[in-house]
């Protein structure tokens, strides 16, 4: 038992004790027993509280599963965070994420992108990459934008390239529209 349990257990015993005195008649045939000592209680000790949870910025290894840090890390693979910028848009709270292994020349390498968007700088996004030729889609999760499968430099299984997926006050961004589930973040 801890201290504060057998704290809080002496003093209902010692509660019990004296109400089932207090409440029996005393007669002269009957001898009152002795009051147990109370034992000695501890001082409560103050409770520690969390400080209020303060919002926390997203970062190239946040946005992402824990899985995939890992896997990337593992590789020896860094990031390099980028201005997220879609059309003419940028996103000043958001990041854009390029992966890859610095140690070697190469343009290998994945993209992973998000960012708090407001209702008139995502309409104005999606229109600028409407008008560049990438193809909208509407989906259970928000709005896809996908770049032209024809000018992309990777597809993922079902040929899609970079993709952005719109919802309610964000987006994301990864080099292909499977890549989009990897990103974790929500806000």
């Amino acid at each position: 038992m801890n201290r504060r349990s057998s704290a809080a257990f002496a003093a209902l015993l010692l509660t019990a004790a004296l109400t089932s005195c207090a409440g029996a008649p005393e007669t002269e045939s009957s001898p009152t027993p002795a009051a147990p000592k109370p034992s000695p209680t501890a001082t409560a000790e103050p409770v520690a509280t969390q400080p209020p949870a303060t919002p926390v910025a997203p970062t190239c290894d946040t946005i992402v599963s824990a899985g995939t840090v890992k896997v990337l890390t593992d590789e020896g693979w860094t990031f390099e965070e980028k201005e997220f910028v879609i059309g003419d848009v940028t996103l000043t709270d958001g990041l854009l994420c390029f992966w890859a292994d610095y140690t070697v020349a190469s343009d290998h390498g994945q993209l992973y992108g998000w960012s708090e968007i407001s209702a008139e700088d995502a309409s104005s996004a999606q229109s600028s990459l409407l008008k560049e030729g990438w193809t909208r889609e509407d989906g259970p999760d928000g709005i896809y934008i996908t770049e032209n499968p024809q000018y992309s430099m990777g597809t993922d299984d079902d040929g899609y390239g970079m993709t952005y997926l719109f919802g309610d006050g964000w987006v994301k961004f990864a080099d292909t529209r499977q890549g989009l589930i990897l990103i974790e973040w929500a806000g």
